[in-house]
């Protein structure tokens, strides 16, 4: 019973992350598949590109609710004494993980997804939240010095782990720098074009104002 409680949260934390935001609200609301403009991507920052800022601030925000929904459905398997306090932060891993799984490979848009950023963001922010915030701050400056989104991205995802390597965010259980790691090597392979063309000079930059333009 306890192993199909399981098995159950896992395909809700999937389905959840397949939640399509961008593909759905470019559809709904301006008639396009957002596959099929910009960098053909479906997630919040080709959202940005192509729709705007309010369309891709509203993707990213669902996006990273996906993850850190999915994410916290493991409390439910302390609540009915399926697993010990302890061991919380593994399912929480695992059940973000199929979130940010099923953002890339969405069962309902025929396994064509986005990257899983922001998903991922909203399970970091689940499982350790003060280290998740200074990974934004850290996305935030790359992203304002430099105008690349994928560069802030790579360099937001290794700091996860390496801050938590710091005494003062040492988790009790070492698999959560274990998975950072991964994570990162996970975030550098979907970006792999993206690093081609920023070795290339091929990148494109974020149009980013701070205030209003005269």
């Amino acid at each position: 019973m306890d192993v199909l409680f399981i098995a159950l949260l896992g395909i809700v934390a999937y389905l959840i992350g397949s939640i399509c935001t961008a593909v759905w609200v470019g559809k709904a609301y301006y008639g396009i598949d957002i596959r099929q403009h910009g960098s053909g991507n479906s997630g919040a920052t080709n959202t940005f590109r192509v729709l705007g800022k309010k369309p891709g601030t509203a993707v990213m925000l669902i996006d990273i609710f996906k993850g850190w929904t999915a994410t916290s459905l493991a409390g439910l398997l302390v609540i009915f004494d399926v697993i010990q306090a302890e061991n919380l932060v593994v399912y929480q891993l695992i059940l973000g993980a199929l979130a940010v799984v099923g953002h890339i490979f969405p069962v309902y848009e025929k396994f064509k997804g986005g990257k899983g950023v922001a998903t991922l963001l909203g399970m970091m922010l689940a499982i350790h939240t003060e280290v998740a915030l200074m990974c934004m701050v850290i996305f935030v400056i790359v992203l304002f010095t430099s105008k690349y989104v994928s560069l802030g991205s790579m360099i937001a995802a290794l700091a996860f782990p390496i801050l938590l390597l710091l005494p003062r965010f040492h988790p009790e259980n070492p698999v959560l720098i274990v998975f950072g790691f991964v994570v990162f090597a996970v975030v550098v392979l979907t970006h792999r074009k993206n690093i081609n063309r920023l070795l290339q000079g091929e990148e494109s930059k974020a149009n980013i104002t701070l205030g209003r333009k005269k």
